[in-house]
């Protein structure tokens, strides 16, 4: 059987596998006139490994597959889940052997390659630079992230995207008509929706579609495919999601920028993605609490209260009930006044205490629990805050060494408009203590 040959009894997305570069679909961004990997597949050469990045479904092994054709190599398939180093070592003394008797290179393809730990991809280094193997990696992982950088320097990175609906169309239509490889023998009738409802429902994946194609077409009697026997097969679509992956990094980030940029409905939608993408509803909790205080802060300070009783609901009613009390803690902050002063506070005041000695607490802001404490001046001076008029007592609350700093510049938003007034009028008291008002 030959590289591109499969049984009649495979499954049909397998069978429809593109042999040849005329036949990939998708991809114009790489694969379109003059682009970087077009070129690379036009020259028949392959000066340095490669990664292919890029969600299930969008034509990573077919490109090697191709790849491999293209420069004449030895196309070896190998699964970073079920082998380790051992089978790494043998399959390179295969392909010395190979080189030697032959001639021929061999393009080692690798998928998962992120699966590998750092000794792992380590091992096929030597074999990389000698010209050995031809490595070509496949991940779904952001290689930045998961490839080592002895490697990743030593690779080129393509990054393959979902496939859009005109072209998972074109793959489908394709198998309705081969008659050598697909259903064209079949003579199958298909309702006009039928393909863009599968598009739709294969999100981008070219092998769910064909294989939803070839369900569809098993479990028609009467040789037609209709929308409604499609629906009856349709369940619950599972989305594309990691938990500890990139693409949880990237929902969580949509979800937060839309909330700083006050955006109720594109929150909301963010929020239902990681929840029915299987998400914990209390790390999403914790990332709205953490929002409450970076975005919202003393503009709203209702907005904390609101997401830690969200947060509690959530712990108290569990999910699916749940779901309204995150739902209600994200439009409120997504509508609430913003300011990020008080974050930018605390990191001004942190970047202070990394920079700066650790200077002795002032005497008078000192407790005196004990008479030697006393005798040694701790306290002494202090002014009691509640025994001045408007209860706020002129003092200096800084180490003399550092000085008075101010870390905290409220904006001009919401309630933080109130803080703003009356911190300016705690200052300028301050000012007026030591003497700087007439030098201001």
């Amino acid at each position: 059987m030959g590289l591109f040959e499969a049984s009649t009894s495979a499954p049909l997305a397998e069978r429809m596998r593109p042999r040849t570069f005329a036949e990939i679909v998708g991809q114009r961004h790489l694969l379109g006139e003059g682009r970087a990997l077009r070129r690379l597949l036009e020259s028949g050469r392959l000066g340095s490994s490669l990664i292919f990045w890029g969600p299930p479904g969008t034509g990573k092994t077919t490109l090697a597959r191709v790849l491999a054709t293209t420069v004449d190599a030895e196309f070896v398939n190998f699964s970073a889940v079920t082998s380790g180093v051992k089978e790494v070592r043998a399959l390179v003394e295969q392909a010395r052997r190979r080189q030697a008797a032959e001639g021929r290179r061999t393009l080692l393809f690798v998928d998962e390659i992120h699966r590998f730990n750092k000794a792992q991809q380590d091992a096929f280094l030597p074999h990389v630079e000698d010209g050995t193997i031809l490595l070509v990696g496949a991940t779904t992982e952001n290689p930045s992230f998961e490839i080592n950088t002895a490697l990743l320097s030593r690779s080129r990175v393509f990054d393959l995207r979902p496939l859009a609906g005109e072209a998972i169309e074109a793959l489908l239509r394709r198998a309705l008509d081969d008659t050598e490889r697909g259903l064209g023998k079949r003579g199958l009738e298909v309702d006009r929706e039928v393909l863009g409802a599968i598009a739709e429902a294969a999100d981008g994946d070219a092998r769910v579609a064909l294989n939803l194609l070839e369900m569809l077409a098993e479990s028609s009697d009467e040789g037609r495919l209709t929308i409604r026997d499609l629906e009856d097969l349709l369940t619950r679509r599972a989305h594309r999601y990691d938990k500890a992956g990139e693409e949880h990094y990237n929902l969580i980030s949509a979800l937060h920028k839309s909330l700083r940029d006050s955006d109720p409905d594109a929150a909301l939608y963010w929020a239902a993605r990681m929840l029915d993408s299987g998400e914990d509803p209390l790390y999403l909790m914790r990332r709205l609490l953490r929002f409450a205080s970076e975005d919202v802060g003393n503009a709203d300070p209702r907005a904390l209260q609101v997401a830690v009783a969200a947060m509690q609901a959530v712990h108290l009613l569990g999910m699916p009930e749940g779901d309204t009390a995150i739902a209600q803690a994200v439009v409120y902050l997504a509508t609430a006044s913003k300011s990020n002063r008080v974050y930018k506070a605390i990191g001004a005041a942190r970047r202070d205490v990394e920079r700066l000695p650790d200077a002795p607490v002032p005497l008078h802001l000192r407790n005196a629990p004990t008479r030697l404490m006393k005798q040694m001046g701790y306290g002494k001076g202090y002014a009691y805050a509640h025994d001045d008029p408007e209860a706020a007592a002129r003092q200096s609350h800084f180490p003399e060494a550092i000085g008075p700093r101010q870390y905290y510049e409220p904006s001009e938003h919401g309630y933080e408009s109130r803080i703003r007034a009356y911190l300016e009028w705690w200052r300028s008291r301050g000012k007026q203590s030591r003497g700087e008002g007439e030098r201001d």
